[in-house]
């Protein structure tokens, strides 16, 4: 969502803040800007559009003199996008200026009750109420007129806060939505996500729920809610800064999928120690899992499908019954969650919102929680008893797709520990299944190496206006990420439907001419399957099925194929990924598409 960025120090703030927000850029974004203190005032440049806009407006930042100011990328939830809606946001008076991320609940009701007071509003968002707010709170003191205005604010919010009269010092704030503070020497920094730091340093600190940070040059002092000062330990950052780069790619989705291999490698190799798995489980004890009596999985998007497939293995192995909920559903479904309760959220960011207010309503009703996270220190990471990091890396492309691998092993991983502490999973049958997951880096390389078939196929079909992918078992928990990945990066129409469904209305939508991906890689439903591509070719489909090498029949029934290596039935999802991510790649690649970048979606959703 929203990217954040500030800076404080010697060096002329505006360059430095644009160059931190193009670090920000991955995370979806309809419109930028800056505000600075230069000479007793705020300045303020915005522009609707790309970052570049922004940049030529300000002559890369030249055109705005000021030694501390703030940045903001703005995805739009209150008000369309334009100049106007685009933060920062300047208070009525000309005081105040405020960056935010995340959504003021009760912005209605402040917005009444500061007209009452005689503000008036230039805008239709949510955060200019936040900005009004605090300046009606400012009586000389701005820490106290910060914490007054954020005692009254409903929802989450990141906000980074500058004061006309306080040249020396920026603030920030922070509930539910992710900020950092950078360490730099003479220069200290804040942004929503780390990579935009990683430049000037590579020492943070992570501000919890309500902690209030008064930044100056030469230092940085954090309070809580309650106005006492806290002692929080620096962190060190030891990512590669060159994940941030495309390293020769044309894009840094297609530089993730080739690093697939390498991040399944990183994921699963540390947790596999003398034949033994070892997730590092510190608060979830054997006898925990041996006494629970059902499981909940939480995520969102692409996380969810993981889910879906990790419920078929977890209930296979375990024997419990695993309910996958979309997080934003899950706590007004009243779950049935008791102590006796597993709940796994799965986040790429660990910052999701609804997959964190999920997480906190299983809690709430006494389940024990593990995360699956990419991002060490993440607030899921934090909310959660115990954790289990996936070491993808840094993932820049708004679709996911290592993180999705990385997740994928390590459900892999969970369902086989899992089994055995059940005592359903043999020592042997996890030393075979060990085997199989270490073999699977290897394999995906194999299958990368041969992506011009793909490709080929692309440049068949990217003509297309709707696609549909059908499977069945495990092949429908894949169809339903293929489609996502090609929807969302290539625009195109495309749903994923169960094939039995078929005859249940889905059908009606098959004309002459339509393209069905058919997964077609399990094996106890292969003939179901092959009779559900003759149906749809019955009413004139054109089919790409997805099967292993050395099936005929599938071959001689459907149109083309995008063959997988042979594999064991348990590592076929990595495996059957790979040409879904590779043919939306390509897709959008052939329809001119900003694939990294796609309209209307950003990579960390920290709104509801």
């Amino acid at each position: 969502m929203c990217g954040i960025v500030g800076y404080i120090g010697d060096k002329q703030a505006a360059p430095l803040l644009l160059e931190a927000l193009k670090k920000l850029e991955y995370r979806g974004y309809d419109s930028s800007g800056i505000a600075l203190v230069h000479e007793g005032a705020l300045k303020v440049a915005k522009a609707q559009g790309r970052l570049q806009v922004l940049c030529e407006r300000t002559g890369d930042g030249g055109s705005m003199p000021g030694r501390i100011g703030i940045g903001h990328t703005r995805w739009a939830t209150h008000g369309e996008p334009n100049d106007t809606n685009s933060h920062p946001h300047l208070s009525q008076s000309g005081r105040v200026a405020l960056v935010h991320n995340g959504i003021i609940e009760n912005y209605m009701e402040l917005r009444e009750f500061l007209t009452k007071r005689g503000y008036s509003f230039a805008t239709d968002t949510d955060t200019e109420i936040a900005v009004q707010l605090m300046d009606y709170c400012y009586h000389g003191d701005p820490v106290h007129a910060v914490r007054e205005a954020v005692n009254m604010l409903t929802g989450s919010f990141a906000l980074g806060i500058l004061f006309q009269d306080f040249p020396d010092q920026l603030l920030a704030v922070r509930k539910d939505s992710p900020l950092v503070i950078g360490l730099g020497e003479g220069e200290n920094f804040i942004a929503s996500d780390i990579p935009a730091l990683l430049a000037h340093t590579r020492d943070i600190l992570r501000l919890s729920e309500y902690e209030l940070a008064v930044i100056r040059k030469d230092g940085v002092a954090v309070f809580d809610r309650y106005g006492t000062q806290q002692a929080k330990q620096p962190e060190h950052v030891d990512w590669d800064a060159g994940a941030a780069e495309k390293g020769g790619y044309a894009h840094f989705m297609l530089k993730e999928i080739m690093e697939q291999p390498a991040v399944i490698r990183d994921t699963v190799r540390p947790r596999i120690k003398e034949g033994r798995i070892e997730l590092g489980l510190l608060h979830i004890t054997p006898e925990d899992i041996k006494n629970a009596d059902r499981i909940y999985i939480v995520a969102c998007g692409s996380a969810a499908h993981v889910g879906h497939i990790a419920r078929l293995y977890i209930e296979r192995m375990t024997r419990l019954p695993v309910c996958v909920e979309l997080a934003s559903e899950f706590r007004y479904c009243n779950p049935l969650v008791t102590s006796r309760t597993l709940t796994i959220a799965i986040s790429q960011s660990g910052e999701t919102l609804d997959t964190l207010f999920a997480l906190r309503e299983a809690k709430a009703r006494g389940s024990k929680t593990i995360s699956i996270v990419n991002v060490v220190g993440s607030t899921i990471a934090a909310a959660s008893e115990d954790v289990i990091y996936t070491w993808a890396g840094l993932e820049i492309a708004v679709a996911t797709t290592k993180a999705y691998s990385a997740q994928l092993a390590v459900c892999y991983l969970l369902s086989l520990y899992m089994g055995q502490c059940r005592g359903i999973v043999s020592a042997a049958e996890t030393a075979e299944a060990l085997e199989q997951i270490q073999a699977l880096p290897a394999q995906i390389e194999r299958q990368l190496a041969e992506s011009q078939s793909i490709q080929y196929l692309a440049s068949l079909y990217f003509g297309c206006k709707d696609i549909f992918f059908i499977g069945r078992n495990l092949d429908y928990a894949m169809a339903l990420e293929g489609s996502l990945k090609l929807k969302e990066i290539s625009y195109i129409h495309s749903e994923a439907y169960a094939a039995g469904e078929l005859k249940h209305g889905t059908i009606s939508l098959i004309e002459p001419g339509t393209l069905v991906v058919a997964l077609c890689t399990y094996a106890p439903l292969r003939d179901k399957m092959i009779s559900n591509i003759r149906e749809v070719k019955a009413r004139g489909a054109t089919v790409l099925a997805i099967t292993e090498e050395g099936m005929e029949q599938v071959q001689e029934t459907a149109d083309h194929v995008m063959w997988l290596p042979k594999a064991p039935e348990l590592v076929t999802p990595s495996l059957a990924i790979i040409p879904l991510q590779l043919f939306a790649y390509y897709v959008a690649l052939l329809k001119g598409c900003d694939i990294d970048k796609p309209r209307n979606l950003a990579k960390s959703v920290t709104v509801e």
